[in-house]
């Protein structure tokens, strides 16, 4: 079973986080905030309250192609108990017909299941089927820590997809 993971970062913690999961189950990945194109964004502050409205988010390629996967791992950052909004926008955009998927959010303190719960609402919309998620709080933590912490969580994953 082929595995991508998809996620977006803002502080890179979220992506040291997939990437970690990626070399952990040697899964292809995709960076969404490489895809995207913001509209009026000029700084970091205006970046973070633009990202909260959805309709200012643009992904690019116009569909994903994930044909080619049986499992599929979407991960983000938290803001206010919300997922990114990219994200949003990208499920929205792939066919999950048929597809496993895993959640995961990286917080700074809480609400990572509020996130989660958003991005499964999303994900069974497309025809996805959610077996499994996790958060991870990044907040105050060294990148090793991080890393660490995501490795543990990958080998217990691996262990409960395939009931073991």
């Amino acid at each position: 079973m082929k595995t991508v993971i998809l996620y977006y970062s803002r502080t890179r913690k979220t992506a040291h986080v997939a990437k970690t999961l990626a070399d952990e189950i040697q899964a292809d990945i995709t960076e969404v905030m490489d895809l995207k194109d913001r509209m009026g964004v000029v700084n970091y502050l205006g970046s973070s309250i633009d990202a909260l409205r959805e309709n200012k988010t643009i992904i690019k390629p116009d569909t994903f192609d994930l044909s080619e996967y049986g499992l599929v791992y979407i991960g983000t950052p938290t803001w206010a108990a919300k997922p990114a909004p990219a994200i949003i926008t990208m499920i929205d955009k792939c066919n999950l017909k048929g597809k496993d998927i895993i959640l995961f959010s990286t917080m700074g303190s809480s609400g990572g299941s509020k996130a989660i719960e958003r991005m499964r609402e999303k994900v069974e919309a497309r025809g996805g089927r959610l077996v499994n998620s996790f958060s991870i709080k990044t907040g105050g933590k060294e990148i090793e820590d991080i890393n660490n912490e995501t490795k543990k969580i990958s080998e217990e994953m691996d262990l409960k997809i395939y009931g073991i």
